[in-house]
């Protein structure tokens, strides 16, 4: 059923003709091709975030900084991601998914190579900070896009998918941090990702406009020609005529109740999303705190039990690798079980690893503990970001992303600050009983306000 058919009738069945005809597209070397060039990008920009927990030993050497000035410059990171967050999200809402997804990159990728010259700790900070603010932004555009452009039996999948490339971009970013430190020293880490960032903003140029947020924001033409586009491709991808728009996908999409027209930011406290967005905003608060309590100052931990800063950031990283079959697992569990039962298991189960690991004795269940730990944390990572942005409608959608994101940032930018006094006061294991207790509010939360999603129309489940 093409747009000119409806063009003229009300906007909100414009909207339901574009995600009909999305929703009825079969899954094809196309939509993996879009899937890949974002997916590459969150590779890339997780390898950046991730670079300062493998390079804060050296850092702290080369500048001297105190405790407590390695947990500022950790915590500039989050302060940025919480500003992009916020900024880019309400930005992506207003003037598109593809014009904000392209400047996210130049912002990290420029502070990247920015921070390779870096002389003295504030401007570094500047640097983590402005680094933080470019991936931040990165984060709400790219989850939007992937779930406006997926169809809703695979969504989940696909979006847990997208977050494992962080658990990717983690175990290459100590791999780089390995082999760069020990030669060319920490400063030469920062360039390698930054030249990485140009090569993949080249990739992504070629990547279309969300037909969703087109219809959404009354640009119905260019929804239009965008749709046609992609019906052509998949046709082709796939070498035979599209399938029709069947019933149950037209009626869950009509079914969809016309909400009224507020800005993105009001539509977050609107009566039928309110508690969905206290749950959304408490999750990602206690997630993090938990996650980058512990994550950021991990290699300093290891450094504190006789581990050389080489052979921490090697340890790191080996434990890290339990994060690739920990968002594997959580993708196929978002599809079967759902999206409120894995992640209230993976919080829960991350939380005893966080408090087994804080209390093993020796090097063998420090590993095994550790691993299991990553394995939970980095399969909760791919829950967030795949039920997150199921709870908005379109025009909303990145910036709720993005406000949910940025109050898990102020918990991000809480742990890594109160890691260090609790760590000289009571000792390392208490960092990590913090950490296991963030995890187990937030599942609370999940299980207590939180609605299930799974394999329903956005329009259906957003409105």
């Amino acid at each position: 059923m093409p747009l000119a058919e409806t063009s003229q009738g009300d906007g909100r069945a414009v909207v339901s003709n574009i995600a009909a005809r999305l929703e009825r597209l079969p899954m094809s070397r196309y939509q993996r091709r879009i899937f890949a060039v974002i997916a590459s990008a969150w590779l890339v920009d997780q390898i950046d975030v991730a670079l300062l927990t493998f390079l804060l030993g050296s850092i702290v050497v080369a500048f001297g900084l105190s405790p407590t000035e390695a947990g500022q410059l950790a915590a500039m990171t989050f302060a940025g991601q919480l500003v992009g967050n916020v900024v880019a999200g309400t930005a992506s809402d207003r003037f598109g998914r593809k014009a904000v997804f392209q400047v996210t990159m130049v912002v990290w990728g420029l502070a990247s190579l920015a921070a390779a010259t870096a002389w003295s700790l504030p401007v570094l900070m500047a640097c983590r900070f402005l680094i933080g603010a470019g991936v931040g932004g990165e984060a709400p555009v790219a989850q939007a896009m992937v779930s406006e452009i997926v169809p809703a039996p695979v969504r989940g999948k696909y979006i847990a998918i997208l977050e494992g490339f962080w658990a990717v971009g983690y175990v290459l970013s100590g791999a780089i941090s390995f082999f760069v430190l020990p030669h060319l020293g920490w400063r030469w880490a920062f360039v390698v990702v930054g030249l990485l960032s140009l090569v993949v903003l080249a990739v992504r140029r070629n990547m279309p406009e969300s037909p969703r947020w087109l219809a959404e924001s009354g640009h119905h033409a260019e929804a239009e020609a965008v749709m046609a586009t992609m019906e052509r491709a998949v046709e082709r991808a796939t070498g035979r005529p599209l399938p029709p728009v069947t019933p149950q996908i037209a009626a869950a999409v009509a079914e969809a109740v016309p909400a009224p027209r507020l800005s993105a930011v009001a539509t977050l406290f609107a009566p039928a999303y309110r508690m969905r967005t206290v749950m959304a905003f408490g999750l990602w608060f206690f997630a993090l705190i938990g996650f980058f309590g512990l994550n950021s100052w991990i290699a300093v931990l290891l450094k504190e039990r006789g581990f050389s800063i080489v052979g921490s950031v090697g340890f790191v990283t080996l434990i890290t690798l339990g994060g690739i079959p920990g968002f594997a697992t959580a993708a196929v569990l978002l599809e079967r079980i759902g999206r409120k039962p894995t992640t209230a298991l993976f919080l829960i189960c991350a939380a005893a690893a966080a408090w087994l690991y804080g209390n093993a004795a020796g090097e063998t269940w420090l590993f095994v503990s550790g691993f299991v730990m990553q394995f939970f944390m980095f399969g909760m990572w791919s829950c967030l970001y795949a039920y997150t942005p199921e709870l908005y409608p379109t025009r909303a959608r990145a910036t709720g992303a993005g406000f949910a994101s940025a109050f898990g940032r102020i918990g991000a930018i809480l742990g890594p600050m109160i890691v260090p006094v609790l760590v000289r006061d009571y000792g390392p294991a208490t960092a990590f009983q913090v950490g296991a207790g963030g995890f187990l509010i937030a599942a609370i939360l999940v299980l207590t306000l939180g609605v299930e999603t799974r394999g329903k129309v956005l329009e259906a489940v957003s409105q």
